[in-house]
């Protein structure tokens, strides 16, 4: 169902996209990036938070952390990841999949401004078999995201 939502999202709002389907795992960073051959940053994860009764996403830059102090200021309170019933629940997506598009519930989406060092990101579509190339701008716009700036500092380059 969530790789079909992801399909149904992306035919409705921009047939241009396309899916693409591993053979192999997606579902961490790692093997995300390994797998479509970018650098870990350029993986664009989804993370599921709850501050006091309100859930939302926020997507980041592969390689990025959040900063518990900005993610307090930016979302009023003291944030805490949603376990994967949840996830599944709010998102439809399995953890490793989860992505903005095609959401069982519309939750607000963030996107966090490391994002915006990529002219390309790799978001997960819906499994974790499943990602999209798609600019960040584009993908905060179809998703009607906000940006926010809720990391620590990306790692410096070697």
């Amino acid at each position: 169902m969530s790789l079909e939502s992801v399909r149904a999202f992306f035919s409705q709002k921009a047939p241009d996209i396309e899916i693409i389907e591993m053979k192999t795992s997606t579902a961490t960073v790692t093997q995300a990036a390994e797998a479509h051959g970018v650098e870990p940053g350029r993986i664009a994860k989804t993370l599921s938070l709850r501050v006091g009764q309100r859930s939302f996403l926020v997507v980041t830059r592969g390689d990025a952390r959040l900063d518990n102090r900005k993610v307090k200021a930016a979302f009023g309170g003291k944030a805490s990841m949603l376990d994967a019933e949840q996830v599944h629940s709010l998102t439809g997506h399995p953890v490793g999949g989860v992505c903005p598009f095609g959401l069982a519930t519309p939750l607000p989406v963030y996107c966090d401004i490391s994002l915006k060092t990529f002219d390309e990101v790799v978001p997960a579509a819906g499994s974790i078999h499943t990602a999209v190339r798609i600019d960040p701008q584009r993908m905060a716009a179809l998703v009607g995201a906000d940006w926010v700036d809720v990391c620590q500092e990306p790692p410096a380059e070697a």
